[in-house]
């Protein structure tokens, strides 16, 4: 499964660890991440992140 980095904090989502906090367990990928979700860190929308080469 492919990482997302956050374009504006430079978090990276990695979905075989999910973002515990946000209550996404981990094997969830990125497609699946609700609208909602939001970064943990600098808390923008997932349209700001882009997937890691």
């Amino acid at each position: 499964m492919k990482k997302y980095k956050c374009s504006v904090c430079g978090n990276v989502y990695d979905p075989e660890v999910g973002d515990p906090k946000g209550g996404i367990p981990p094997g969830t990928p990125f497609e699946k991440l609700p609208d909602s979700w939001r970064c943990p860190r600098c808390g923008n929308p997932k349209n700001v992140y882009y997937p890691e080469d």
